[in-house]
């Protein structure tokens, strides 16, 4: 029965986003959080596997203190118990500082048969944490994986590939990243979400997991991003003949620089 550990991330719902007029920057004040569209996936991939033959499913998460937010939902779709790790500094951390941040705890709290992590973050879709933290420990990893099974220690996962499909077979312990299309999210029942708040969860301070300056500054330069505002013109071509219209239409592109 493996011993399986999910790492997801908990995102602003970009739905919720906007963007300013006066200076085309993002408001996030309203945006709530959700757990990562791809994580949701990993999360369900590990639950499946455990309710079909047994095991342990452990979360784990590292971001800022708005990951209490995240502990019940994450509970309710099957992991067992969870593990956060809530600091400021996850406000610019990047794909090498999240790495180190989770290989440091997973070497305190391991040893697991199986990482699972999405193919990527739906804020900024990297897609590297995986290998990074697959490097880290150094275990093999299996990425865009579509489809597993595991029995007798040893992992079974058809790849996605863009010419086709590869099936690869490697002996756990292994990091393993799971494309969005593997599965359907459960949408968790009363019960489950009743019954998430008698799960274990835990917040470990990341000054505990006795990591090195270095390994908290990240190798990323963030730019503030900007958004974009669609002005509609509201020109309506009414005229009989279409091929007058077009004219018009292109005419009026050409105007505009487009």
């Amino acid at each position: 029965m493996p011993n399986i550990l999910v790492c997801y991330k908990w995102v602003l719902d970009e739905q919720d986003i906007k963007v300013r007029p006066e200076d085309l920057g993002l408001d996030t004040s309203r945006a709530k959080g959700k757990i990562s569209d791809f994580d949701r996936n990993a999360i369900e991939a590990a639950s499946l596997l455990v309710e079909a033959q047994g095991g342990d499913v452990e979360a784990l998460s590292f971001g800022t203190q708005a990951l209490k937010l995240s502990v019940k939902d994450v509970l309710s779709r099957g992991p067992g118990r969870l593990t956060w790790i809530g600091d400021p500094a996850a406000e610019t951390a990047d794909a090498f500082v999240v790495a180190q941040v989770l290989a440091a705890a997973i070497r305190r709290a391991g040893p697991y048969d199986l990482i699972l992590c999405g193919e990527g973050s739906s804020d900024m879709f990297f897609q590297q944490t995986p290998v990074r933290l697959a490097a880290l420990l150094g275990l093999p990893c299996v990425t865009f994986v579509q489809k597993m099974t595991w029995a007798d220690g040893v992992l079974t996962a058809t790849r996605k590939l863009p010419d086709g499909t590869e099936e690869v077979r490697v002996a756990g312990p292994a990091v393993v990243s799971v494309l969005g299309e593997m599965n359907k999210p459960r949408i968790p029942s009363l019960k489950q979400v009743l019954g998430a708040s008698k799960k274990p969860s835990r917040e470990l301070p990341l000054a505990s997991l006795g990591l090195a300056p270095g390994d908290l500054e990240p190798r990323a330069v963030r730019r503030t991003p900007k958004g974009f505002l669609m002005n509609r013109r509201n020109i309506v071509y009414k005229e009989s003949d279409p091929a007058e219209n077009v004219a018009r239409l292109v005419a009026s592109l050409k105007a505009e620089g487009l």
